[in-house]
């Protein structure tokens, strides 16, 4: 039964992204695989020529490479003060700190636009990218907090024992302890920032990012470049992660 089951699950989870891929090659002019009209490269010289995604997914790197950049020493800040802090004031803190996890994106993204107003900036990549770090910060912190959770508060003490600054002790013990919460909180904050879209079109203004982009053209219909976007992401992502478990097993 559990053979069964877990042949299920991953028919579930790769199925439709094989579908997706396969369309990607079908000369069909809609992204669908039935009626499949033949194998075509086509639809990567279409993409190629599409400025419009380009650009969408050119902004999407840039407001992501920001969103991660702001939101993990955010989330790390956040969750050393939290750590250490006792009684009410900590579960005070922290109910304020996870509360933009819990709120609606459309009210995330309209309230950034509205506060940057305030000071004449329009809706764009730095909005977008402020909307989106309000709460992707909130998930950097869980992420960190887990591991500081695990943390032997007296290798701090020893080190302060023996002359250790404040700053010397977070770079030289605190720091490296993080080192795995904080590339997983990188690579989380960027994946949440790709895929975003709730809170994004309501702060982008004019410009537009991939998944806006493309949300803007299903009321005219799709055409299977979008696929090639797809098979392109799943492609980098199949890579980045065998390379990540040859690394891991050569090191071990």
């Amino acid at each position: 039964m559990l053979g069964v089951y877990l042949v299920c699950f991953l028919v579930y989870l790769f199925l439709p992204l094989a579908l997706m891929a396969a369309a990607a090659f079908n000369s069909f002019p809609q992204p669908a695989l039935v009626p499949w009209q033949g194998f075509t490269w086509h639809w990567f010289g279409v993409l190629a020529h599409d400025e419009r995604l380009i650009s969408g997914l050119w902004h999407t790197l840039i407001v992501g490479v920001g969103v991660t950049v702001v939101a993990v020493p955010m989330g790390l800040a956040a969750a050393l003060i939290l750590t250490r802090l006792q009684g009410r004031a900590g579960g005070l803190l922290y109910g304020l700190l996870v509360s933009p996890i819990l709120t609606p994106g459309v009210i995330l993204g309209i309230s950034t636009l509205v506060f940057w107003r305030q000071f004449d900036v329009s809706g764009g990549l730095f909005v977008a990218g402020a909307a989106q770090t309000s709460f992707i910060a909130s998930y950097c912190m869980l992420i960190i907090m887990a591991r500081l959770q695990r943390q032997d508060r007296s290798l701090e003490e020893a080190a302060l024992d023996l002359g250790a600054t404040p700053w010397l002790l977070f770079r030289r013990v605190t720091l490296p302890f993080l080192a795995p919460a904080l590339l997983s909180a990188g690579f989380v904050a960027f994946l949440q920032s790709i895929e975003n879209y709730n809170t994004t079109v309501f702060a982008i203004g004019g410009e537009s990012t991939l998944v806006t982009e493309i949300g803007s053209r299903l009321r005219f219909g799709l055409s299977p470049a979008v696929n090639v976007i797809g098979v392109i992401f799943l492609t980098v992502t199949v890579l980045a992660a065998s390379l990540f478990v040859l690394l891991r097993s050569q090191r071990r």
